[in-house]
């Protein structure tokens, strides 16, 4: 660009020494001028940089999708999000919390416009240090992408278990509430991220896939509540089990979303539970919906999953049938459509339903979602819960922020 601009500085100090009698005089002049302006012109265009649109590609969240959209080298963007929580009806129980829940930070590296690096780097609770309410740094996806074609792309790495709603879209702009959905934390234990390889692609018009073979679950980390503290994780991972992951969506409709996925693979690798080995074959199903319409959004989720061999393990459930449903409303899509702000208030009910746990809970959550700017949101609800084997907890008003650049 420097050498672009000295050599347009050249031609302007030709124009300013050039005779000025003769028509042909005049025509090298004007030459000269169209030289000048084209030069200036490729050196705009070198220097303007395309902002980034905060839409997601590939199923990644807005922040995660930025490096799909660069022309080549390296993408920083990320995400973060802080919340107050105060208990009601907790007798002196339950101690108001304050916490930076999370930070994030995506790097991405195209090395060409068929090989991309997308990593996502988290720091938890503000800082490190040691016990169970210590926060964490974690990898939470590495994954190279080789892009080949429509229809079939690959990917390598640690890579996000394509379940659900909110396990690849976990932005705090891309869900309502200051808590991702209970549901979708403990049945579907987001956020579920494991090694493996798999392809994915858009099959038709409107109609994408996704299919993996990644690091199996680890029974041994099962409990009362399910399998989220069988994830592996991609941290020394036992690798005697695989699981495979299929997901499906389909766009029949301008702002409606449909979609399932299904993850089957065996969790015992190779321990020994009760004397035996057993294979503790493990089945997710889910199916979705999302649907956004003149500023009324509608979501919805139903997810059954299956666990064999739990007799000889240690009060794990053999089966759990849960999901959710949410309706809001964008306000300001009526009241003040031009404004580029978003105003909803939202309410979504949650069920979980454990065979051979007791460990049943609904959950009821009613809050306002305020978006200053795209990228911006400040978050209020209330949350109450109704347990089935203790009293009820307490509830809770949380009020919060999160961001994504």
């Amino acid at each position: 660009m420097k050498s672009g601009l000295t050599a347009a500085l050249a031609l302007l100090a030709l124009l300013s020494l050039a005779p000025a009698s003769g028509a042909a005089t005049v025509d090298e002049l004007e030459r000269r001028l169209d030289l000048v302006t084209t030069e200036l012109q490729q050196l705009k265009n070198e220097a303007t940089v395309a902002e980034p649109q905060y839409v997601s590609i590939y199923g990644s969240g807005p922040a995660a999708s930025r490096i799909y959209q660069l022309g080549r080298g390296l993408s920083v963007g990320g995400y973060g999000e802080a919340k107050y929580t105060h208990y009601t009806d907790d007798q002196g129980t339950a101690k108001d919390r304050a916490d930076l829940v999370r930070l994030i930070l995506y790097t991405g590296y195209k090395f060409s416009d068929k090989i991309v690096l997308n990593t996502e780097l988290e720091f938890e609770h503000a800082k490190i240090e040691g016990g169970e309410e210590g926060g964490e740094v974690a990898v939470e996806f590495a994954q190279l992408d080789f892009l080949l074609q429509q229809k079939i792309n690959l990917r390598a790495g640690l890579m996000l278990v394509p379940v659900g709603i909110t396990n690849e879209q976990h932005e705090p702009t891309q869900f309502h509430g200051n808590d991702r959905p209970l549901v979708e934390r403990q049945v579907i234990p987001a956020t579920w991220r494991e090694l493996g390889v798999g392809a994915f692609g858009t099959l038709a018009d409107g109609i994408d896939y996704k299919l993996y073979l990644v690091t199996g679950l680890d029974a041994t980390g099962f409990n009362a509540t399910g399998i989220r503290g069988g994830r592996q994780e991609g941290s020394k991972a036992t690798a005697e089990d695989w699981g495979v992951v299929a997901r499906l969506d389909f766009q029949p409709l301008l702002g409606l979303d449909l979609g399932a996925s299904v993850y089957l693979g065996n969790s015992g690798q190779g321990s020994e539970f009760s004397g035996q080995h057993p294979d503790v074959f493990t089945q997710l199903y889910e199916a979705h919906l999302q649907a956004r319409h003149s500023g009324l959004e509608v979501k919805g989720l139903a997810t059954l999953l299956r666990i064999d061999e739990t007799g000889l393990l240690n009060g794990v459930p053999s089966q759990a049938m849960a999901g959710y449903g949410e309706l809001a409303y964008d306000l300001l899509a009526w009241l003040a459509p031009r404004s580029g702000q978003y105003l909803a208030p939202f309410v979504r009910v949650e069920k979980i339903d454990y065979q051979g746990s007791s460990e049943d809970v609904e959950l009821y959550v009613a809050g306002l979602s305020y978006k200053p700017h795209p990228q911006v949101v400040l978050k209020a609800d209330y949350r109450k819960f109704d347990l089935q084997a203790k009293a009820d907890a307490p509830g809770e008003i949380n009020l919060g922020l999160g961001f994504i650049f």
